[in-house]
């Protein structure tokens, strides 16, 4: 039965999918570069996505309340103040407080997780000074 067999080899994998596949082989990292676990979770809490982009979401909401009181201009100015203190920045291998963006936005006076308990991402330690201003130049 030639019908059969065409449908038996249909259902399977030849061996050039195998191969290339590696169904027993680890992850290459020639061909596919490294594996980042971190971009391959999922959130765990439908909220955590909504915690992640709460700052934004509120600058959102306060332009739009701005803007129906007060006119275009207020946000644009807001915004471009916003850009102006971004690009003011202290050198990368120094810790920096930004406390210029925390009065624009008005948190200057709250006491929050980061200021009692510090962001995990501002540790305190101190790298390589030439190699980290290199990093940021685009030399390396």
């Amino acid at each position: 039965n030639s019908r059969g067999t065409t449908s038996l080899l249909k259902d399977s994998i030849s061996f050039t999918e195998v191969a290339a596949s590696g169904l027993f082989e680890g992850h290459d990292l020639l061909r596919r570069g490294f594996t980042s676990v971190k971009s391959e979770l999922l959130p765990s809490h439908p909220l955590e996505l909504t915690e992640k982009n709460f700052q934004l979401n509120q600058d959102k909401t306060n332009f739009a309340t701005l803007r129906n009181i007060q006119g275009i201009h207020a946000p644009l100015k807001l915004q471009m103040e916003f850009r102006a203190v971004k690009q003011v920045q202290r050198l990368p291998f120094l810790h920096s407080s930004n406390i210029a963006m925390d009065i624009l936005r008005g948190n200057d006076e709250c006491i929050g997780f980061e200021d009692i308990l510090n962001d995990p991402s501002q540790s305190e330690v101190m790298g390589e000074p030439h190699i980290m201003m290199e990093h940021k130049l685009g030399l390396l």
